[in-house]
């Protein structure tokens, strides 16, 4: 289950950033809290415009590390509130996924969809 903190922090003004691990080492890119979305079966589900060398990774390796935070959302010791999720990742460019996301940003050209393993909030 994806923790009520999680989807509070997901609604705010804040960066997220995504690192993977492949052939040539780690690699990190980011995006926006407000461009994630959860699917039905709790899977995060992020629009990917570019995002090349973080497909490449994932093909070699689908463990990803996430991290989010929004200093709009109480935290464990006051204002700001931050996650750490770790979790397997695919990208996917059709089906249910694919579609839902597309409709929501029409720029994307595939869906990068994240099975969660855990997600700690860190602060």
């Amino acid at each position: 289950m994806i923790p009520e903190k999680l989807q509070e922090i997901m609604k705010k003004d804040g960066v997220v950033a995504i690192a993977t691990l492949g052939p040539d080492g780690l690699h990190m890119v980011n995006t926006w809290n407000s461009y994630l979305r959860i699917s039905q079966d709790e899977r995060l589900l992020i629009p990917a415009g570019y995002m090349n060398k973080t497909e490449a990774n994932i093909a070699h390796n689908p463990d990803v590390l996430i991290t989010l935070g929004s200093s709009k959302v109480q935290g464990l010791h006051g204002a700001g509130a931050g996650f750490l999720i770790k979790g397997k990742a695919r990208f996917v460019t059709s089906g249910p996924d694919f579609d839902f996301m597309k409709e929501k940003f029409s720029w994307l050209r595939a869906t990068l969809a994240v099975t969660i393993e855990s997600a700690t909030q860190t602060w």
